[in-house]
């Protein structure tokens, strides 16, 4: 069961963007699998992907284009990884396929794929679903999409905002799709923002980073990093604003700030989906002499099995904390200026049990299905926070029946 996770409610329409889905039987069970997006001429996009040296025939093709697109296909069910030049091949058909639909160019169709790695994408299945998917394009079907790109996630995940960007109204709406396989650089994740902002393809590049690192680079369920991670921006331009430039403009610190609440909140329920979780852990690592070293013991406190274990079970086993800490790679950490809190509750002081701590007090706070874990090195001012999840009996079941 999904901790603590929204429903996807309403999600505003983009201008300039239009959305279709069809079930074109590559997953066998019964769902749409695949996303049709189409884009007004002029539509800037940037992206992120994973830095898997393992990378997928979609986030080759993807990953090459130079900011301008038309459309993009995605579907569920097969990752097309591993899958070498017929892979690559069939990625480009599907894009061609498109393309031919939406009277553009080849390279201004990007595709995605989530799935299962080394199999074969069923080309057929995929022509006939891309068509049918185009002929359902409308405005409106962002939570349909969701759904479409969906693999072990419980629920669609998305959501919208509406701000301010050089005086005018502004609009935004973002979908992702993660479970498992979940580690920055990036996550497993597909993600899709779109706004009706107008910006350059330099700036979509750049704006594309910044967010990420502020959202889909500051969570993780199991250390993992997907074959196929792919996080896009696509700006329409569909509206009333000037075309932003330059990232030292004001309306490019409008737009992060605009953009930023949609991706933190989806990196957060890509968290608060992960697969068979059952607490929502925020780490903090404050202390450090500088942030690479405090997003390492994060992480590293994140991913360890036994820390993970003891998140699942409630049990305030404080010395598997400190055991990860110690562990993190910081050779001149001196373990004695470290403290540890769960919660208000102070654990550990000077790297010791701390007078007041009361292991029911501990445990108290680890039964609650979320809580703040926060880690104080005591070597300088940096500071860095992530997302993780428990390790449970059901992620084992969840991937072990992968593919059943």
């Amino acid at each position: 069961m999904p901790v603590n996770l929204p429903s996807i409610g309403v999600l505003d329409e983009i201008p300039g963007i239009r959305i279709g889905t069809a079930d074109a039987g590559i997953r066998d069970k019964g769902r749409d699998d695949v996303a049709v997006f189409a884009f007004e001429p002029g539509t800037t996009v940037g992206g992120v992907y994973t830095r898997n040296r393992y990378r997928a025939a979609p986030v080759e093709i993807a990953s090459a284009c130079p900011g301008l697109a038309r459309g993009f296909v995605v579907n569920s069910g097969n990752a097309n990884a591993a899958t070498g030049e017929r892979g690559v091949n069939d990625a480009r058909e599907a894009c061609s396929h498109l393309a031919s639909l939406l009277e553009c160019g080849v390279e201004e169709v990007l595709p995605f794929s989530t799935g299962v790695i080394g199999e074969f994408l069923p080309m057929e299945k995929m022509l006939a679903g891309i068509d049918r998917a185009f002929d359902a394009l409308n405005p409106s079907d962002w939570a349909r999409a969701a759904t479409a790109i969906m693999t072990t996630d419980t629920a669609p995940k998305g959501l919208s905002n509406r701000f301010r960007l050089g005086g005018r109204d502004a609009v935004a709406t973002g979908i992702v799709k993660g479970s498992g396989m979940i580690r920055p650089d990036m996550a497993t994740l597909l993600a899709f923002v779109g706004t009706n902002a107008s910006i350059t393809p330099e700036v979509a590049r750049i704006l594309t980073f910044d967010l990420a690192e502020q959202s889909f680079n500051r969570l993780t369920v199991d250390g993992d990093t997907s074959t196929n991670d792919s996080f896009m921006v696509v700006a329409s331009g569909v509206g009333d604003h000037e075309v932003i430039r330059d990232k030292e403009s004001p309306e490019y610190s409008q737009l992060l700030e605009g953009l930023a609440p949609i991706v933190r909140e989806l990196a957060m329920r890509t968290v608060r989906d992960a697969e068979g979780a059952t607490r929502f852990i925020t780490i903090h690592v404050h202390g450090g002499r500088e942030s690479s070293e405090c997003r390492r013991v994060a992480y590293t406190v994140a991913h360890s099995p036994l820390v993970k274990t003891a998140l699942f079970a409630g049990d305030p086993n404080w010395g598997r904390f400190c055991m990860a800490i110690g562990r993190a790679g910081i050779n001149d950490l001196d373990p004695y200026r470290v403290s540890l809190n769960l919660d208000n509750v102070r654990v550990a002081t000077g790297g010791m049990v701390a007078d007041e701590y009361r292991e029911e007090d501990g445990a108290e706070v680890m039964a609650q299905d979320e809580y703040d874990i926060t880690i104080n090195l005591g070597r300088g001012d940096s500071k860095e926070t992530i997302w993780t999840s428990d390790l449970s009996y059901d992620y084992v079941r969840i991937n072990a029946e992968y593919r059943s």
